[in-house]
């Protein structure tokens, strides 16, 4: 039997480095997005979301390394085919302000080939189609948020990058945000999602990338990334009252709040913990709770910070 085909990564970076005179915005970084998955990219402000998000859209030249999107070159005269695949929302969104909303997405669908009536559909999906005839300059932040929204998802996009997406969007229109992003995926776009708003993203993204001052921290499943870190997981038994103490291998889980009967167990022994905890009678429920993806991308920061102190020492130390 034949190996399977290997597809080749939708986007692909080796090595890229992007340098300005003062400033490394990006430092020697690879990575890859396959079709159909979605990447997480998270960090601080300044932290190179944005210069990597501008390298795969061409915007912007490496100054070193390989930057391969739909197999070509973006910042290449070949890459006026693949152009009109992909989708972006900057951070600050920004329309003719004189325009209704109906005449700027036409405008921009024609600019790839689609119609108004694919414009109209569109402010259907996103939830603005009760205001397509109003002046943009009517609009508030959040519908100028789905109106950008709209724009990126033109064409049912083979690459969607989406920076700060849900800025201005109240929880329901969060929600249908992920929704959207889920249907499209299913559909085999791939997405690169860079977010501050980290709650709720986890459940969306099947990688997570961290960046911090131009330099890649982790890259990986939510699950791999926890494993690297060893977090622990939280796990809440109620009805013990207190019996957790009388327990010596359950207590050493107890050491970081003695007050409390949260545990908190290394990933590895989670199994043989909630075994333990199901033999007591008297407990009524269990809450497990692995890190989140908050927790995650503190431990590689802090981590990180910690290095840097460490090396910044080191330096003064001898000089």
């Amino acid at each position: 039997m034949s190996d399977p085909v290997k597809t080749a990564p939708l986007v692909q970076l080796t090595d890229v480095g992007k340098h300005y005179p003062k400033l490394t915005a990006l430092n020697t970084l690879s990575m890859h997005l396959n079709e159909g998955e979605v990447l997480g990219l998270f960090g601080h402000n300044g932290a190179g979301k944005t210069t990597m998000m501008k390298l795969i859209l061409g915007v912007i030249s490496p100054s070193h390394g390989q930057v391969q999107v739909m197999g070509c070159r973006p910042d290449s005269k070949a890459a006026w085919h693949m152009r009109a695949q992909v989708g972006y929302l900057p951070e600050n969104v920004s329309f003719y302000e004189q325009l209704t909303g109906l005449e700027v997405l036409t405008y921009f669908a024609r600019l790839k080939g689609f119609d108004k009536k694919h414009a109209i559909g569109l402010l259907e999906q996103v939830g603005v189609a009760h205001a397509m005839k109003r002046q943009v300059k009517t609009y508030s932040k959040g519908m100028r948020q789905r109106l950008g929204l709209a724009q990126a998802f033109i064409g049912q996009p083979k690459l969607l990058l989406l920076d700060e997406p849900t800025v201005g969007l109240d929880p329901i229109a969060t929600a249908e945000f992920y929704q959207t992003v889920d249907q499209l995926k299913s559909q085999g776009t791939s997405v690169i999602l860079c977010s501050h708003v980290l709650p709720g993203v986890e459940q969306h993204i099947d990688r997570a990338m961290i960046l911090s001052s131009g330099n890649m921290l982790a890259s990986g499943s939510l699950a791999q990334l926890r494993k690297q870190a060893n977090l622990p997981t939280r796990i809440t038994p109620y009805g013990l009252n207190g019996a957790l103490r009388q327990d010596s291998h359950l207590l050493q889980y107890l050491n970081h709040h003695p007050d409390s009967d949260t545990l908190f167990v290394p990933e590895a022994n989670k199994l043989t913990t909630l075994r333990q905890l199901l033999a007591y009678e008297a407990l009524l429920n269990v809450d497990v709770e692995p890190a989140n993806l908050e927790q995650v991308y503190q431990y590689y920061l802090t981590q990180h910070q910690a290095e840097q102190g460490q090396q910044l020492q080191l330096e003064e130390g001898q000089s």
